[in-house]
């Protein structure tokens, strides 16, 4: 069965053809990095995930990118906080998020790009849409000219005349057109543009502006418009047309479809040739957000739930649902991977005990396991749909629970066969800790550590800050970095 995707720019159920039959081009639209990474935030990361992995099993090469933001005025907003200038605030969370990413089991891309290291490629694409007649100066900014662009807004379905006013205030009266977006900025951060971003314990709006960083260009001192940077990272590492761009559905507009006007118009090629978009995880009828400040942290919830159960309630959902992350759902998350994971321990006890057998069969599992690789498949290649594939899975653990209850002599090829399907399908494509040496060894050693990180807290409590600091100097001799926080301690494995 060929894989069918969603498409967003069309609107339409498509079959996948990549540019290149034996390599797939992906593209993630990374973090800001400005804020922790949040739950909406990992559940992006983990179905992007699922698509490289699942492109893998189909036999592609994936070259996969995904960039971080390290130039924006919310980084600027955090100066004082957790860096001195926008530069180490930017460090701080591209730290973090590498971190919560490798947490996650996340399959690493192959370039993780920045902003300020692609100035020079930004500033040739801006040259090039003037020189083309797409954008012009105005007071030493650079805008793109939407009225030059005839496709503009087809990825969001938005008329010219009905599209969005872009920017703030006080550009407008340097634009042409009210939806015109910059693409350099001249100067520096403006305190007015960060205030709204700031928390109590940053420096002063006025401060925090002075330590923004800047560059120079044609037009003069000042520093790169936000959608041009996707639009040049992208093309300088994937070509001027790549297969997959993925992204939260809150990007379509105006991110998203500036990316394609300014690609398109600078290359004059098509930019990405498939948009897929995630849904936004709900927090009370509300969308997770990091402004709205209802949000739980990657680290907190993985700290909590373990990165298999929070993992399993990502891919319950389709890509492009918008989930409820609650108590309830967790708790049905966590449900379905005891299922899973007790179905796989069961076939691998029984498997490898002195009760299996290569001569009694049982046809009603070996059925089971290839009706779980034919549904299993089957779901994904029909536009991603990990839902239906984890009922495959989960097909596939009650057939192994039934084996193992009703038979005295085990099916060992059988089970065999349901181990590899464990672990080829819930493990590889789904990033389950199926079949990995260190998965219980990983629970085991996160559970230590937040017992012994419980005993450091009563020590501290009850005044016994030497014997405290002890505790957390072990820690850190063992690998686990602890780091003290207004919401209580956190932890990583080096």
């Amino acid at each position: 069965m060929t894989l069918q995707v969603t498409n967003t720019l069309t609107g339409e159920r498509e079959d996948f053809e990549p540019v290149d039959d034996d390599e797939v081009s992906l593209y993630l639209c990374g973090l800001t990095t400005s804020d922790p990474a949040h739950v909406g935030h990992a559940r992006t990361w983990t179905h992007t995930d699922v698509v490289h992995r699942w492109l893998a099993y189909l036999g592609y090469d994936v070259r996969h990118v995904e960039n971080f933001t390290d130039v924006n005025e919310k980084i600027v907003a955090r100066v004082g906080e957790v860096g001195d200038d926008e530069e180490s605030v930017a460090r701080h969370y591209t730290e973090e998020f590498v971190g919560v990413m490798r947490a996650l089991n996340l399959k690493r891309a192959d370039v993780y790009p920045r902003v300020s290291e692609h100035v020079d490629e930004i500033i040739a694409m801006v040259e090039t849409l003037v020189e083309a007649g797409y954008a012009y100066e105005s007071e030493g900014s650079v805008y793109f000219d939407v009225t030059a662009d005839d496709d503009y807004g087809k990825l969001s379905n938005q008329d010219l005349d009905e599209s969005e006013v872009q920017g703030d205030e006080d550009e407008l009266a340097e634009k042409r057109h009210p939806a015109d977006f910059a693409l350099w900025k001249a100067g520096g951060v403006d305190p007015e543009d960060i205030a709204e971003h700031r928390h109590d314990d940053a420096a002063p709006a006025e401060e925090a502006a002075q330590r923004a960083q800047t560059w120079e260009s044609p037009w003069g001192e000042g520093r790169p418009g936000w959608h041009i940077e996707c639009s040049a990272m992208s093309t300088t590492h994937l070509g001027d047309t790549f297969d997959i761009h993925v992204a939260g559905s809150d990007l379509v507009f105006p991110h998203n479809e500036n990316e394609i006007a300014q690609a398109e118009c600078a290359t004059g090629r098509e930019f990405s040739r498939y948009w897929l978009h995630t849904g936004m995880v709900q927090v009370e009828d509300e969308k997770m957000s990091s402004s709205l400040r209802n949000f739980t942290t990657a680290r907190g919830a993985i700290e909590e739930f373990g990165v298999d159960v929070l993992r399993t309630f990502f891919v319950s959902t389709v890509y492009s649902a918008d989930p409820t992350f609650s108590e309830e759902t967790l708790a049905e998350a966590e449900e379905r991977w005891e299922r899973l994971e007790r179905g796989y321990e069961r076939a691998v006890e029984a498997a490898d005990s002195v009760d299996a057998y290569s001569d009694a069969p049982d046809s009603d599992l070996d059925a089971a396991v290839d009706a779980a690789r034919v549904d299993f498949e089957a779901a994904m290649n029909d536009d991603l749909n990990t839902r239906e594939a984890m009922a495959a899975l989960l097909e596939l653990a009650s057939a192994v629970n039934a084996h193992v209850d009703e038979r005295e002599r085990y099916d060992f090829p059988a089970l065999k066969r349901a181990i590899d399907a464990f672990e080829e399908l819930g493990g590889d494509v789904f990033g389950l800790s199926f079949g990995t040496a260190d998965g219980g060894e990983v629970r085991v050693a996160e559970e230590l550590a937040e017992l012994v990180l419980d005993l450091r807290e009563r020590e501290r409590e009850a005044g016994n800050y030497e014997r405290a600091d002890e505790l957390r100097d072990r820690l850190d001799e063992i690998g686990v970095e602890v780091e003290d926080g207004d919401d209580g301690p956190t932890y990583r494995f080096e």
